[in-house]
């Protein structure tokens, strides 16, 4: 086995997917710091986004590690870096340890509830990857880890709960079960002869997208349910559009008879939506 270069490890825990929660953990970071009136911090700053990409590094290396005899059986998934053999499933456990111990660390340096609370956070997130052998619900698990961006970031800031960051959390566990409902979409067959659970295997693709299309009617609805509770300017309720819009946009790709753009509704569009609403959410809290 050769040795695995960084290309390696960065397309194992798929570091371009970070543009998912990272956008929503610096809008609950900027959230906070605005609405408190707390002093703007480099350093907290610099630790939740440490936090994030050890946390998220920690969990796709962990669900690629925990998968690998299945992903060797699925002609979609057998060319990931492990079942592949590029990256042996020692380097694999050792960088899920690593990257675990350095977010519990950079915890350690933001506050005590940050601190203590970070078990938990690794256990949502990387128990996460068994789900799917007991429960089609594995999807609302997925969204609940990514949901904790926010309220982390919230958290790093103030050290206390509130309402906002909550509602952006429940935004975020919708719009990526619903998101990941649709990647599931691919692996629907797959998972029902091998007896995985997902809702695709559950449901069917109709009943799925249908479903789906209703995780992410809540999602926009907690995305609303935040603007108006937090009193927002133009920039947010351009943001809540333009997120909500491409929601309905990322359904009208995929159909249950056509699944050649999964991939697309998938990665891109949701990429852009979390991009461009934070960024414009955040706007509004300075404009």
């Amino acid at each position: 086995m050769k040795t695995a270069t960084v290309s390696n490890y960065l397309s194992l825990i798929k570091f371009s997917h970070t543009v998912f929660a990272l956008p929503f953990a610096l809008l609950g970071f900027f959230l906070a710091v605005k609405t408190t009136e707390t002093d703007f911090d480099w350093k907290i700053l610099g630790l939740v986004v440490l936090c994030m990409v050890f946390a998220r590094s920690a969990a796709m290396a962990f669900n690629r590690l925990i998968d690998t005899d299945v992903d060797k059986e699925n002609p979609r998934t057998a060319i990931r870096e492990i079942p592949a053999g590029i990256i042996s499933k020692t380097s694999a456990l050792v960088f899920v340890i690593l990257n675990s111990l350095f977010f519990i660390g950079a915890t350690f340096f933001i506050n005590k509830i940050c601190f203590y609370l970070s078990p938990v956070a690794l256990l949502v997130i990387l128990g996460y990857s068994y789900t799917k052998r007991f429960t089609f619900l594995c999807h609302l698990i997925l969204g609940l880890g990514l949901s904790l961006a926010p309220i982390g970031a919230w958290l790093a800031v103030t050290g206390q709960f509130a309402v906002l960051p909550i509602l952006f959390s429940f935004s975020v566990l919708f719009w990526v079960s619903g998101f990941d409902i649709i990647y599931a979409l691919q692996d629907e067959a797959f998972d029902k002869s091998k007896g995985l659970h997902s809702i695709p295997a559950a449901i069917g693709t109709k009943n799925a997208l249908l479903l789906s299309s209703v995780f992410h009617f809540l999602s926009a609805g907690f995305i609303l349910t935040a603007g108006i509770i937090g009193n927002v300017g133009i920039f947010y309720w351009v943001a809540a559009a333009v997120f909500s819009g491409l929601l309905l946009y990322q359904h009208s790709l995929v159909k249950p008879n056509d699944l050649s753009k999964v991939n697309l509704a998938f990665f891109t569009t949701n990429g852009i939506a979390s991009i461009v609403f934070a960024g414009l959410a955040i706007a509004d809290l300075y404009l």
